[in-house]
C-alpha cells in the first residue's frame, strides 16, 4: 500500500482522481496489516508531511498518517519513539534543517496521536531538555511561536524545577532578539501574532510556577538596562508587561530604584526602552509601569535620569498620539512627563511645533471617539501654556487651534501643576543635577526652585551680586544668633564658597517667607523684597537695642529669649558684631534714602512738607504723553553705540530695577534663578560706574502703546519726580484755607541710597473689566543714570555742588522748589549722582496672575567697570533693577 500511495501522489493523474484513490487508501487503514507494512506506511507518510513538494502531498501525508496511527496505535508508538524525536530535533530530516518549523509541527501532531500511550512520557522528558536547548539558540519568531503552541497544548513538555526558571529567562532573552524588518501590514500582523503566542506561554508558566516570575522580570530588566551599544533589545518585550500582576508594581519599582547596584546609565537605558514599548500595539499597562518608574525615580531624587529621558523621548511619545491603538497610553505618559518637568520649558517647547498639526488633523479627520482625546490634550496644553506664560508669540497658534475646546479653570490648572511637579513628590530636587542646574561658565551656584519660589531665588541672587552688601553681611559676627540675618549670612557664605552647582534654600525660605504667602503658590517678588528688607532692618534694630540694655538676651527668628547662664558671649554685642556704627542699620545704610514731598496750595500758596524714608522707588507708567509733561531732570550719561547692551526682554518679560553692588574683582557673575512665579511689579538695579551705554529692550512683538520710541527708565524716573497738579476728585485739603483746593505736588530726593532699587509698576487695574492687566510697553534700561538729589547749602559754599541748579534744564517752574522761604540765606541745589546698572529681576509672562522670575547680573572687573549682563540658564521672567553709586 505504501508503494501505491507514493506512486499516486507523484503521478500525473488529475487531482480529482488522486483524491478518490487517497480516500480508498485512508479507508484501508482499518484493515489488519503486519508491523513491517505499518512501518513502511508511516515512513512514506512522514516523508510526505516533511518533504512534500506541494500542499497536496503534505495534506495527503497528514490524512493517511493520522488514519493508520489511529488504527495501528502500537505500531505507531514503536515508530514515533524517543530516539526518533531526538533525531528530528538534533539532526533534522532528510533535506530539512533541525530548525525547520515543519519538524516542530510534525512532532506536535505525533504527540496528539500517541497521547494515551505510555511511551509518551519518555518523549515528554526528551522535549523538556530539547526545548530549552532550542530556546537558547534564539529561534526566529515563527519557530518560537510554533514551539509555544506545542508547549501550550502539552504542558508536560515544559521544563520543570530549576530548568523552568532557566527556560523562562532564556525565552525572555529570545523575545529580546525578535525583529521584524517588513513594513507590510500583513507581515506586521503575523509578527505581532507570533510574539503574542510566545508571551502567552510565559504567562501560563508564571501562573503554574510563580517562582519563575521574578527571575523572568529580572532578566527583562537586565536586557533593557544593558549599555551594550552593539545590541538593541526588541520592543516585543512590551508584550510581557500585560502579564505582570499590577499588584507587584510598588514592590518592583522600589526594588529597582533603591538598588545601589543599578547604575544611572543602566536605569536611563531601561526607562528609555520602556518608553519605546508604547509603540507595541497590543501591550496593556505599559504606560502604568512607565509612569510608576518615573514616580519611583522622582521619589529617590534621581532627577538627572528623569531630565535626560524626558528630553530624549518626549518627541517620540508625542508622535505615538497619531496611532489609535497606543494613543491612550502615550497621552498618559506625555502628560506625566510634561507636568512633572516644571523647572524648564525645554521639554514642552520640543513638542510645541507639532501641536497645531495634530489638533487640526483630529478635528478634520478624527473619528467621533477622538473628541475625548482632544479635550484631555487641550487641558494638558493649557496647563503648560499657563505655567510657561512668558512665550505668547510661540503659543498663539496653539491657542487658536484649541479655542473651540473646553478650557480648564485657573484653579484646576494650579491644582494639576502643584500635584504633578517632581518637587511635590519629594522634599527637594537633588543637589547636583547637571542638566537641571548645570554650572554656568562663571562657576556660580544656582538656587533650586522649591516649588514656585523663583520670586525668592531671583531676589536673593540679585542681593548676592551686590558686592558691598554681601561683604557687609559676611563680615557680621552672628555667633549665637539664630536670626534671619544669620540665615542670610549662611546662604551668602555657601553661595560664595561652595563647589556645588546648585543649592536648595529650604531653611531661608521658611524663615523669610511672609506669613500671608501660601507655600507653592506664585507670588510678587517686589512684595517679597520689601518684606525681607523690612524684616532684616527691624531685626537689627531689635538686636542693637537689646545688646545695649540686656547683653544676656538673644534673639531667635524674631523671638527674644534669655541666653544660657554660661553663654554671655553667645549674643552678638554691639561692639563686636560688625554692625555699622551710628544709628543706621545695615539695610538703611545700603538701600535707605529719604524723599521729601511738597504740596503747594495754588490758592493761598502755602506749602506743606513731609520727609519719608524709602528703600525703593516705584515708577508708574505715564498714561499718555499729554497727561504729564516729560521732564529732563534725570540725565543719562552720553551714550556710545558700541557700549550699548541688548537684553532680550520682550514685552512679556519686563524688568524691575534694583541697583545692587558690583561683583567681586575677577569673579564674573552669572546668577541663576530657577522657578516660575507671579510678580506684580518689576525692580531694576543700577551700580555706580563710568560706563556710557544703554540697554534696550529688543523685540518686534513689543507693544509700544502708540509711542514712537520706547520708554526708558529715565523717562519713568522723570515722570515720578515731575510736578503733579492735584485737582478734581484728587484735590488737596488745605489747612490754611480749611477746604479742598487745587494744589501742586512735587517730590525731591534729599538723601540717596548706596544701592538704588527701582520698581516698574507694570500691573494696572482695568476698572471697566474689573481685572488686573500687565502693561507690555517696551522700556529701555540705561547702564548709567544720574539721580537728582537736592542738597541744602549756604551761599558761601554754593560752589560745592557738583552742578548748579542753573545747569539743570528748565523743566517747570515748580520743579525743584526751594524748601525755605526765598529770603533765607540757605538754598538748595540739585546734585546729579550717577548709578550703574548692577542687576535686573525680570518677570516673564503676559498675565498679572502668573509667570516666571529670573535675574540678569553684571560681570565686573577692576579694568572693566561695565560688562555685559548675562541671562541665567532657565530663561523667562520679570525684572527688578539694582544699581550702586559711583
Amino acid at each position: 500500500m505504501d508503494k501505491i500511495l507514493e506512486g499516486l501522489v507523484t503521478s500525473s493523474h488529475p487531482v480529482n482522481v488522486k483524491k478518490v484513490i487517497v480516500k480508498k487508501v485512508v479507508e484501508s487503514a482499518e484493515n489488519s496489516i503486519n508491523e513491517e507494512q505499518c512501518k513502511a506506511m508511516f515512513t512514506v507518510t512522514t516523508r510526505l508531511v516533511l518533504e512534500g513538494e506541494d500542499c497536496f502531498q503534505k495534506q495527503v501525508g497528514h490524512q493517511v498518517l493520522e488514519a493508520y496511527a489511529r488504527y495501528h496505535r502500537t505500531e505507531f508508538e514503536n515508530f514515533f519513539n524517543r530516539n526518533f524525536v531526538i533525531t528530528l530535533l538534533q539532526e533534522g530530516y532528510g533535506s530539512l534543517d533541525r530548525k525547520d518549523i515543519a519538524i516542530i509541527d510534525y512532532i506536535h501532531s505525533g504527540l496528539k496521536l500517541i497521547m494515551s500511550c505510555p511511551s509518551v512520557l519518555d518523549i515528554f522528558a526528551v522535549l523538556q531538555v530539547e526545548v530549552l536547548r532550542i530556546v537558547c539558540e534564539r529561534p526566529e519568531p515563527l519557530l518560537c511561536a510554533r514551539l509555544s503552541e506545542l508547549l501550550s497544548d502539552f504542558v508536560q513538555c515544559v521544563p520543570k524545577g530549576k530548568m523552568s526558571i532557566s527556560f523562562c529567562q532564556q525565552l525572555v532573552r529570545t523575545i529580546g532578539h525578535f525583529q521584524c524588518i517588513s513594513t507590510l501590514e500583513k507581515e506586521l500582523r503575523e509578527y505581532v501574532s507570533q510574539v503574542t503566542k510566545v508571551s502567552s506561554l510565559l504567562q501560563n508558566i508564571w501562573k503554574a510556577e510563580p517562582c519563575t516570575l521574578l527571575p523572568s522580570l529580572q532578566e527583562v530588566f537586565a536586557i533593557i538596562s544593558s549599555t551594550d551599544a552593539s545590541f538593541e533589545p526588541s520592543v516585543a518585550l512590551a508584550s510581557l508587561v500585560q502579564h505582570i500582576p499590577l499588584q507587584m508594581i510598588t514592590v518592583l519599582i522600589r526594588s529597582l530604584t533603591t538598588d545601589p547596584n543599578v547604575k544611572d546609565a543602566s536605569m536611563t537605558q531601561a526607562l528609555c526602552r520602556m518608553i519605546d514599548w508604547l509603540s507595541w500595539p497590543l501591550a496593556q499597562h505599559v504606560e502604568t509601569w512607565v509612569i510608576a518608574l518615573l514616580k519611583g525615580l522622582a521619589a529617590v531624587q534621581k532627577f538627572t535620569i528623569l531630565i535626560d529621558v524626558t528630553l530624549l523621548k518626549i518627541e517620540l511619545v508625542f508622535n505615538r498620539l497619531w496611532f489609535p491603538l497606543v494613543r491612550p497610553g502615550a497621552l498618559a505618559v506625555l502628560s506625566h512627563m510634561l507636568l512633572s518637568f516644571q523647572h524648564s520649558p525645554e521639554a514642552f517647547h520640543m513638542i510645541v511645533p507639532h501641536v497645531v498639526n495634530l489638533v487640526q488633523s483630529f478635528k478634520r479627520d478624527g473619528p467621533p471617539s477622538s473628541t475625548t482625546f482632544l479635550i484631555q490634550f487641550s487641558e494638558l496644553m493649557h496647563c503648560m501654556i499657563y505655567h510657561y506664560s512668558g512665550f505668547p508669540d510661540l503659543y498663539e497658534s496653539i491657542l487658536e487651534a484649541l479655542k473651540d475646546l473646553p478650557k480648564p479653570s485657573e484653579e484646576k490648572v494650579k491644582l494639576i501643576l502643584n500635584q504633578s511637579a517632581w518637587t511635590s513628590q519629594s522634599n527637594a530636587l537633588a543637589s547636583c543635577l547637571p542638566r537641571l542646574s548645570g554650572k554656568s561658565e562663571t562657576g556660580k551656584t544656582g538656587l533650586i526652585n522649591l516649588g514656585n519660589t523663583c520670586y525668592m531665588n531671583s531676589v536673593l541672587q540679585a542681593l548676592f551680586m551686590a558686592t558691598d552688601f554681601r561683604r557687609q553681611v559676611l563680615s557680621l559676627n552672628m555667633n549665637g544668633c539664630n536670626t534671619l540675618m544669620k540665615k542670610l549670612q549662611h546662604l551668602f557664605a555657601f553661595l560664595a564658597h561652595t563647589q556645588r552647582e546648585t543649592y536648595a534654600p529650604h531653611v531661608f525660605f521658611e524663615a523669610s517667607r511672609p506669613p500671608w504667602f501660601t507655600p507653592r503658590s506664585q507670588q510678587d517678588c517686589s512684595e517679597y523684597l520689601r518684606f525681607l528688607l523690612d524684616r532684616l532692618h527691624e531685626e537689627e534694630k531689635t538686636l542693637k537695642a537689646l545688646s545695649a540694655t540686656s547683653p544676656d538676651t538673644m534673639i531667635t527668628d524674631g523671638n527674644v529669649q534669655p541666653s544660657s547662664p554660661s553663654g554671655a558671649d553667645d549674643f552678638p554685642r554691639h561692639q563686636n558684631t560688625g554692625w555699622r556704627s551710628g544709628d543706621k542699620t545695615l539695610i538703611e545704610s545700603m538701600f535707605g534714602g529719604k524723599l521729601q514731598t511738597n504740596i503747594c496750595c495754588l490758592n493761598c500758596r502755602s506749602t506743606s512738607q513731609k520727609i519719608e524714608a524709602f528703600s525703593d522707588l516705584s515708577l508708574a507708567f505715564c498714561p499718555s504723553t499729554s497727561d504729564k509733561p516729560a521732564q529732563n531732570m534725570i540725565c543719562s550719561l552720553p551714550e556710545k553705540e558700541d557700549d550699548c547692551i541688548e537684553i532680550d526682554v520682550s514685552p512679556e518679560t519686563e524688568p524691575q530695577s534694583v541697583h545692587l553692588p558690583l561683583a567681586e574683582e575677577g569673579d564674573p557673575a552669572k546668577p541663576k534663578a530657577i522657578g516660575g512665579e507671579v510678580l506684580a511689579n518689576s525692580p531694576c538695579v543700577l551700580d555706580t560706574a563710568t560706563c556710557e551705554s544703554t540697554v534696550e529692550c529688543a523685540n518686534d512683538s513689543c507693544r509700544i502703546s502708540g509711542r514712537e520710541k520706547p520708554l526708558s527708565v529715565t523717562d519713568l524716573l522723570n515722570y515720578f519726580l515731575a510736578p503733579e497738579i492735584l485737582n478734581g476728585e484728587n484735590r488737596y485739603h488745605c489747612e490754611k484755607c480749611s477746604s479742598l483746593q487745587n494744589a501742586e505736588k512735587t517730590m525731591q530726593i534729599l538723601e540717596e541710597p548706596e544701592y538704588l532699587i527701582l520698581t516698574l509698576l507694570r500691573f494696572s487695574y482695568d476698572p471697566k473689566c474689573h481685572v488686573r492687566r500687565k502693561i507690555l510697553d517696551n522700556v529701555s534700561i540705561p547702564l548709567v543714570i544720574e539721580l537728582p538729589v537736592e542738597r541744602t547749602t549756604s551761599s558761601s559754599s554754593s560752589g560745592d555742588c557738583n552742578r548748579d541748579v542753573d545747569d539743570v534744564p528748565d523743566v517747570g517752574e515748580n520743579l525743584a522748589k526751594k524748601l525755605k522761604p526765598s529770603g533765607a540765606e540757605d538754598f538748595s541745589c540739585t546734585q546729579l549722582l550717577p548709578y550703574v546698572l548692577s542687576s535686573i529681576v525680570v518677570h516673564s509672562g503676559t498675565s498679572s496672575e502668573s509667570g516666571h522670575y529670573y535675574t540678569y547680573a553684571r560681570n565686573v572687573t577692576n579694568s572693566t567697570r561695565c560688562i555685559q549682563p548675562e541671562k541665567s540658564n532657565l530663561a523667562s521672567s520679570q525684572s527688578q533693577i539694582v544699581g550702586a553709586r559711583t
